[in-house]
């Protein structure tokens, strides 16, 4: 039994169809702040939508992301508005979902850290597997499920300890971390409410996506943040993990495209976006420092090995045992034929591209610090 079972839905005039409905073109995106939350809304404001985003209360602004969109709505009113809420709280989300009336919801919110999954298990699992629960009952419970179109930010990390490559829609799970267990979760209630009562639920099953708005804990940017400040003196060396992991990295921007699409569509579906390549994180670490004009040599391994920069003979990479993860996921590699051909979708930032794009975003970062500190 789910809340809209036992709560009656709000009194409201009664609705349009659903498609002269969709034409006011409302979205409401959780996880706004994140970096897909702020490539999205650049797209759908693009695309003459009216944006809402979901944010938590903080004791510090957490917009830096989306503050080149802000107008201040005194001057004059804009399409982009933020709400206070919590995937936690079923009461605000239904609030929210009755004030808003979107046509499209897209729910990224997430604990989407995948090794600080293993140190919050219990938080990860209640946001990010009944925080997608609670939204689609909030829909339900606004009497809103024939008329909203609803995506749900699915994962590669579903596909954990492999059974098969590359991973497809219908790649068996294998999840390992909490983390994804929790998206598990979400996946399978978005495909039941998809089934149970009709709604248009998508899951998009996104294999890794990258950009400088990429969070500087996730390994990507801490990466790139790091070489720019070894290559200006600002650090002296990096510490990494599982070198030999490999993961298949496009752009985010390329991807929210997708997300976007998977809701225009005749019916719903669930579609896995990928480039179909993948890479070892030592080879994300040699074009970065490369992009640079610093070359690595290699020596050592396991847990002993390290990167020495050739110029200066100094070690600027090491490995410490305390950035693994108690169980690895060693190999992600997207099958994104379903999406190529359904969605005419494909990525345009190739692997490269996107690093020289991140460097050169952190080494602009870092000047303008140094800058500031002169």
């Amino acid at each position: 039994m789910s809340i809209a079972d036992v709560v009656p839905p709000f009194a409201k005039p009664e609705l349009p169809s659903a498609e002269e409905y969709r034409k006011r073109k409302v979205a409401l995106i959780s996880g706004i702040t994140g970096q897909d939350g702020s490539y999205l809304t650049e797209l759908l404001l693009s695309k003459g939508y009216q944006v809402h985003g979901i944010i938590r209360r903080s004791s510090s602004f957490n917009t830096g992301r989306l503050h080149h969109l802000y107008e201040d709505q005194h001057e004059r009113p804009n399409k982009f508005k933020l709400h206070y809420g919590d995937l936690s709280d079923s009461t605000n989300l239904v609030y929210i979902i009755a004030q808003v009336q979107p046509t499209e919801v897209y729910n990224l919110g997430a604990q989407s850290h995948v090794k600080v999954s293993f140190e919050m298990a219990e938080y990860t699992g209640d946001v990010d597997g009944l925080g997608t629960l609670r939204l689609l009952d909030a829909i339900r419970t606004c009497g809103l499920e024939k008329h909203v179109r609803f995506y749900q930010a699915s994962t590669s990390e579903l596909y954990g300890k492999v059974v098969e490559s590359p991973q497809s829609e219908t790649t068996p799970f294998y999840p390992r971390s909490p983390y994804g267990c929790a998206k598990l979760y979400a996946f399978w209630i978005v495909t039941n409410y998809r089934e149970a009562y009709g709604m248009y639920a998508c899951n998009g099953i996104l294999f890794n996506h990258e950009s400088p708005r990429r969070g500087r804990t996730f390994v990507t940017r801490k990466i790139t943040r790091a070489a720019a400040d070894i290559s200006l003196g600002k650090q002296s060396c990096l510490y990494l993990g599982n070198l030999d992991a490999q993961r298949d990295w496009g752009h985010a921007r390329d991807y929210v495209e997708g997300m976007w699409l998977m809701l225009q569509q005749p019916t719903p579906e669930d579609f896995v976006l990928a480039t179909g390549e993948t890479h070892p994180v030592r080879e994300f670490v040699n074009k970065s420092f490369a992009a640079l004009d610093i070359e690595l040599q290699w020596s050592g391994q396991g847990v002993d090995e390290e990167a020495i920069d050739v110029k200066t003979g100094k070690a600027v990479v090491k490995v410490d045992p305390q950035y693994f993860r108690p169980a690895e996921v060693d190999l992600l590699l997207g099958n994104p034929a379903k999406a190529e051909r359904v969605l005419g979708w494909k990525r345009k930032v190739d692997f490269d591209s996107l690093v020289k794009e991140m460097v050169a975003a952190d080494l602009k970062a870092v000047k303008s610090l140094v800058e500031d500190q002169n």
